[in-house]
């Protein structure tokens, strides 16, 4: 659970800690300010997909179903700085599928905590994997990274890709191929 007065009494510390005067007027509410926005940049910590992804419909289509161009914004865990891009799902259903707002709201879950990229994929496969139980589940995610692109080595625009495989797309090759490349293409 969010404690708000922890958060309140590490950034005075931390505005403090780079020399700054925390009583000054453009800073004396800054606590109380990142600790409204920490309850919404970190909205997804102990809640789980399952809820979302429970909400199903019947179906006889066993064709691959796309879902593209999910924008997220995330914290790195590393330097609490932002990362955000896309993420792309494509899964084959078995007898069900989800609502497609249900697999935005998925994403949202596991990007709404301090996260690292490559997690954040594999925690969306994982939780349509266990819930939706369909044939099998592809995520890839594209994104910019603050932490590379503001600091560091300072490469703004990179991009990092990362996938997650799940179920029939493991091993069939062709079948990752055709996601692809409806994941990808615009």
């Amino acid at each position: 659970m969010l404690d708000e007065s922890k958060i309140q009494a590490a950034v005075r510390l931390f505005l403090e800690g780079i020399g700054e005067d925390a009583q000054r007027e453009g800073l004396r509410e800054t606590p109380e300010r990142v600790a409204r926005m920490c309850r919404e940049l970190f909205a997804g910590m102990g809640q789980s997909a399952e809820p979302h992804l429970r909400k199903t419909f019947s179906t006889e289509n066993s064709g691959l179903v796309v879902e593209k161009n999910i924008r997220f914004y995330s914290l790195c865990e590393h330097h609490l700085m932002p990362f955000w891009g896309h993420a792309h799902i494509a899964y084959l259903p078995d007898g069900k599928v989800a609502g497609l707002s249900k697999l935005a709201r998925t994403v949202e879950v596991y990007a709404r905590r301090p996260q690292i990229q490559e997690n954040l994929c594999w925690q969306i496969m994982n939780a349509m994997m266990e819930t939706l139980r369909p044939r099998g589940v592809m995520v890839v995610i594209e994104a910019e990274h603050m932490c590379m692109s503001m600091r560091g080595i300072k490469k703004d625009s990179s991009k990092t890709i990362t996938t997650a495989l799940g179920g029939c797309f493991e091993d069939d090759y062709a079948l990752q191929s055709m996601a692809l490349k409806s994941l990808l293409t615009e």
